[in-house]
């Protein structure tokens, strides 16, 4: 693993076209950096292309969309340099678990943490994947056996996004999942299951469950689809369920061997996923965690709960009671006060020597460079500031669907705010 100033030194010097079998689309040679000084603490803020824009370079297990996620290529990057097989690597807002999988198939013991229950769900089957056979298997009876209890009497109206015979079927899935998960008998392939569902429950293809809609990153409200349907004329087609979550599946395990298996498998009975506080992780052993890969809800650029509300239904999860869970303050200092407490948990897990890699955004139009507040909270928890890693590509045609236009608007770059527990004891 390398010290803090040869990893500067790389990152400074890092041109992607030395990495040709992975980076080959760049033209990046190298970046600029500049004196940061806020609150006391002076780091260097380096800008680089550490990795591609291309979509889909990672492992297929990480091809699930969800919004406000960083792509695999960042944990990646990092982990490489800051761990070594066996080491336990972190994430406090696991999100859809880009870093828990990462550090998963690359040997390392991944340790999670969300306050949103959907987290456990989208990560869990993906470290412990079932064979293709039996998915196909499982799927096909439960949508030919299952039989549609009904709407319940809080069901949303979703017959906006949903044929009718299609939404029984659903119905039927989600209470199969509900009640064997009640009664915890829930295996490998009902939560691969679980998790390729969720996935599909929306999206503006014919390779998911509703009708036309908006990319799959955020569901819109019932309201919104309906006008959606008046302006388009759109009717909710027949969807063939089972056909669609075969197809996403073999999507998922198209990168999956029997050697990512076993190394799966070799991490899998250390691997940890909880739901809850990251400011208060009992569970989590002092000194243990050898790298922290994180991004933390951006004061309130993205609302989690009204994003996932459709998700929410079909788990059986309170999006209400998640929003309530969530840090979703316009307040700068109130969204400060929360990482303090975030910091000293991630101090007290972190082990002498090991790093928190802590990535933020410049929000409101790029007047808020967010490493800039983050900074002097996390060298009051103990925390030697190494550096800021700004990290400045194109945008994809995703980001500009949602209006963010290169350095223009909304979280316009990585800005990674590169932190070390020291290795002698520090007064706090």
């Amino acid at each position: 693993m390398v010290r803090p100033t040869e990893l500067l030194a790389e990152i400074e010097g890092f041109a992607l076209t030395t990495k040709a079998t992975l980076f080959a689309d760049s033209a990046a040679a190298g970046g600029s950096s500049e004196q940061l000084s806020v609150g006391g603490v002076q780091v260097p803020r380096i800008t680089n292309e550490l990795w591609t824009a291309r979509q889909r370079q990672g492992h297929s297990l990480h091809e699930l969309s969800y919004r406000a996620c960083f792509k695999a290529e960042l944990p990646r990057f990092f982990l490489e340099r800051l761990s070594a097989p066996g080491d336990v690597v972190f994430d406090p807002f696991m999100g859809r678990g880009t870093t828990l999988l990462e550090a998963a198939l690359s040997g390392r013991v991944p340790h999670g943490n969300d306050a949103n229950p959907l987290a456990r769900t989208l990560i869990e089957a993906r470290l412990d994947p079932p064979a293709l056979d039996d998915i196909a298997e499982r799927v096909t009876a439960l949508v030919r056996d299952c039989r549609d209890p009904g709407p319940e009497s809080e069901q949303p109206e979703l017959d906006v996004f949903y044929e009718e015979r299609t939404l029984g079927e659903l119905r039927a899935l989600r209470r199969w999942f509900l009640d064997r998960d009640a009664a915890g008998e829930l295996d490998r392939v009902d939560r691969w299951l679980r998790m390729v569902c969720t996935n599909r429950l929306t999206g503006h293809s014919s390779g998911f469950f509703s009708t036309r809609t908006m990319p799959p990153n955020q569901a819109v409200g019932v309201d919104a689809q309906r006008r959606i349907n008046l302006r388009l004329g759109l009717v909710p087609p027949r969807r063939d369920i089972a056909a669609i979550v075969i197809k996403k599946s073999r999507v998922l395990l198209r990168d999956v061997d029997a050697a990512v298996l076993a190394t799966l498998n070799r991490v899998a009975e250390r691997a940890r996923i909880l739901i809850g506080d990251a400011a208060s992780l009992p569970t989590i052993k002092d000194g243990s965690v050898q790298c922290t890969v994180t991004s933390p809800p951006f004061l309130n650029v993205v609302n989690y709960a009204k994003d996932n509300w459709l998700r929410c239904w079909f788990n059986g999860v309170d999006a209400a009671a998640i929003g309530r869970g969530i840090t979703m303050s316009s307040s700068l200092a109130n969204w400060c006060t929360f990482l303090e407490g975030v910091f000293a948990e991630l101090y007290r897990v972190t082990r002498p020597g090991g790093w928190v890699v802590f990535e933020v955004g410049e929000v409101r139009r790029g007047e808020l460079c967010l490493e800039e507040p983050v900074l002097p909270v996390a060298a009051a928890a103990g925390f030697e500031p190494v550096g800021v890693v700004v990290h400045a590509q194109q945008f994809t045609k995703t980001a500009n669907c949602w209006g963010v236009a290169n350095n223009t608007k909304g979280t316009n770059t990585n800005r990674l705010v590169l932190l070390r527990r020291p290795n002698h004891a520090t007064t706090r």
